[in-house]
C-alpha cells in the first residue's frame, strides 16, 4: 500500500513539474519561441528546426503533464514526458547549457522508475476505465 502512494506522490510532482513548464508557457507562446530562437542562435540547430519546437513544446509539456497527474494513459504520458526530456537535453547539449542539464537528468530518473514501477499505479483514472 505504501508502494501505491509513493508512487502516487512522484507521479503527480513529475506530473505537475511538465503541466506547469507547458501552462506558464502558453499564455506567452510568440515570446517564449522568440527566446528559444534566440538561445539556439548560435548553435548547430536551424531556425526552421527551433520555431516549431518551440511552439510545440509548451502544448507538449501541458498535455504530458496533464495525462500523469490525473493518471489517464499514465504509461503514454510518462513516455511522452521522457520524448520531451530527451529533446531538451540535446537541445541543452547543442547551445551548451549545462546548468540546465542536472535538472533535466533528475526528470528523466524520475520517468523512468515511474515507467519500471507502473504496476503501482493504483490511483489513476487509469484504474478507473480498466474496471
Amino acid at each position: 500500500m505504501d508502494k501505491n502512494w509513493a508512487y502516487l506522490i512522484s507521479r503527480l510532482a513529475i506530473g505537475l513539474s511538465f503541466f506547469g513548464h507547458g501552462l506558464v508557457r502558453l499564455p506567452k507562446l510568440a515570446g517564449f519561441s522568440n527566446w528559444m530562437v534566440s538561445q539556439f542562435s548560435k548553435s548547430l540547430l536551424p531556425e526552421f528546426l527551433v520555431v516549431p519546437f518551440s511552439y510545440i513544446l509548451p502544448f507538449a509539456e501541458f498535455i504530458a503533464g496533464l495525462l500523469i497527474i490525473i493518471g489517464l494513459f499514465t504509461r503514454q504520458g510518462l513516455l511522452l514526458a521522457g520524448l520531451i526530456s530527451l529533446a531538451l537535453i540535446f537541445g541543452t547539449t547543442m547551445i551548451e547549457n549545462w546548468e540546465a542539464l542536472p535538472s533535466q537528468l533528475i526528470h528523466v530518473a524520475f520517468l523512468s522508475v515511474l515507467l519500471a514501477y507502473l504496476p503501482h499505479n493504483t490511483y489513476a483514472v487509469d484504474q478507473i476505465i480498466k474496471k
